[in-house]
């Protein structure tokens, strides 16, 4: 009969043993925000000594869903629309770009109390990209292109009562083709 009794309680015991070193932040979450994306290309001697630069910004949006481990560990899945930068490059020769897609992240956080954490994220970004140049007359080039690049960026936010976290984030994306591109983020998730 003790045998039985002590069983019971070890296989209660262990059955309860998730649950007292459960992590509170432990969960999936969803969100989405905006930002500011900046796109150049520096070195454009290659197609044209004439061409100095292009450096253009647009707005941008993302939205994301994700499952935090613990307080250190998130993974993440997000859509990223890089707006369609645009502007000329030598008078009457206008370039736009337009980039979308999605990127999974591995977010490694570290909390700063219970109120704010600092972040880091690594991610490979899966897009889509349209490259158009057009003169003043109305002939247009356009290019498209399926790619994948890595994608990094850091960032701090700021826990508003359980469930609720606004993020403000760097963002530099190794994209093909252009020297520069990077993105400042305001976002929110809520924690499920």
């Amino acid at each position: 009969m003790n045998c039985k009794v002590a069983a019971a309680v070890a296989a209660l015991s262990l059955a309860t043993l998730p649950a007292a070193f459960a992590d509170e932040t432990a969960g999936a979450y969803l969100g989405g925000g905006f930002g500011r994306f900046n796109a150049g290309i520096d070195d454009v001697d290659q197609v044209d000594d004439a061409i100095e630069g292009w450096d253009e910004s647009d707005d941008t949006y993302k939205l994301f869903a994700g499952y935090r481990l613990n307080k250190f560990l998130s993974f993440e899945l997000d859509y990223v629309n890089l707006g369609e930068p645009s502007g000329a490059v030598v008078p009457g020769r206008n370039v736009d770009s337009a980039v979308d897609g999605f990127a999974p992240y591995v977010i490694g956080t570290f909390p700063l109390g219970n109120w704010f954490e600092v972040y880091g994220r690594l991610g490979y970004y899966f897009y889509d990209a349209t490259v158009g140049v057009q003169d003043t007359l109305g002939n247009r080039v356009e290019f498209d292109e399926e790619s994948e690049d890595l994608v990094y960026g850091a960032g701090i936010g700021a826990n508003i009562g359980e469930r609720l976290n606004v993020r403000f984030e760097y963002e530099k994306f190794d994209l093909e083709g252009l020297d520069d591109a990077d993105s400042l983020w305001l976002t929110a998730a809520w924690k499920f």
